[in-house]
């Protein structure tokens, strides 16, 4: 099994491979932009990614997973096609780039991994960057191939509820627990009845990488997740879950992420919501 996460040591070493593409995906809950971040320091020859922009534009949900045409047209533009090799990195560590390490892995792009540790690491280490404008590549033809099992909608989540399945909310504990007020105005407070609660720093190390092997499985385990089960992740509004969907594709197994989250359910009125 191809591990999703690529250690800085590894990528420095190919760094000039000819179908090697960086993606920047630095993005903020709190809505920064996160194109300063890539100016000021980013990693030779990388490329950005709008989160917001390369989301679906007719949803009034954030960030939904936009339509394959669409997608493919913005990966073209950017000079990404479906077949390079894609490593994905944000300016947190592991953060909004395991969202679009998903997002491509759904839209159907083979090889996709993420940076481990994130451009923190990177510095860290004394690894070359670069400043200022990026140069934009020639366009390319993204060959969409949607891979609709990763993808659950509200009535897949119900569904799943339904039969005591797993869904895994990677939201904080008093977020979850409905202690603390949710962050998006208009949102109940709480998680779906039946859901399992993972924060998703528990998967993370102090230097920002993921946990791997046993120590990874472990924090799983103590979340009450079956990993040999099919698990839906979720979170606020679909970044973090895919932390957690990383985590499970890194030990081996697949998931699928809510892509509305609790930016869906908790707005709706006739979803259930417990606390405590």
């Amino acid at each position: 099994m191809t591990s999703p996460l690529i250690p800085t040591a590894d990528l420095a070493a190919r760094l000039d491979a000819p179908d090697l593409r960086l993606i920047d995906a630095s993005w903020h809950l709190d809505g920064r932009d996160g194109r300063p971040d890539f100016e000021a320091a980013r990693l030779p020859g990388a490329l950005f990614f709008d989160l917001e922009a390369s989301s679906d534009p007719d949803s009034p949900l954030p960030h939904m997973l936009p339509g394959p045409a669409v997608f493919a047209a913005r990966m073209g533009a950017l000079g990404i096609a479906a077949d390079d090799s894609i490593v994905v990195y944000d300016t947190v560590g592991i953060r909004s780039s395991a969202r679009v390490w998903w997002m491509l892995r759904a839209m159907g792009a083979g090889d996709v991994r993420v940076l481990d540790g994130g451009l923190p690491k990177w510095l860290a280490e004394g690894r070359a960057t670069e400043s200022g404008p990026a140069t934009p590549r020639p366009p390319a033809t993204f060959e969409p191939a949607a891979r609709a099992h990763m993808v659950a909608d509200l009535d897949d989540v119900r569904a799943t509820l339904s039969v005591a399945g797993q869904v895994l909310d990677a939201r904080a504990a008093d977020r979850f627990a409905g202690q603390a007020p949710e962050p998006r105005a208009g949102l109940r407070s709480g998680h779906m009845p039946g859901a399992l609660n993972l924060p998703f720093p528990a998967i993370l190390n102090a230097d920002g990488t993921m946990k791997r092997g046993v120590g990874l499985a472990a924090a799983f385990s103590a979340a009450g997740v079956d990993p040999d089960r099919p698990v839906v992740t979720t979170c606020g509004s679909g970044v973090t879950a895919a932390i957690l969907s990383l985590g499970l594709a890194e030990l081996g197994r697949s998931s699928r992420l809510y892509d509305g989250s609790w930016a869906e359910w908790g707005g709706r009125a006739d979803t259930e919501v417990v606390t405590a």
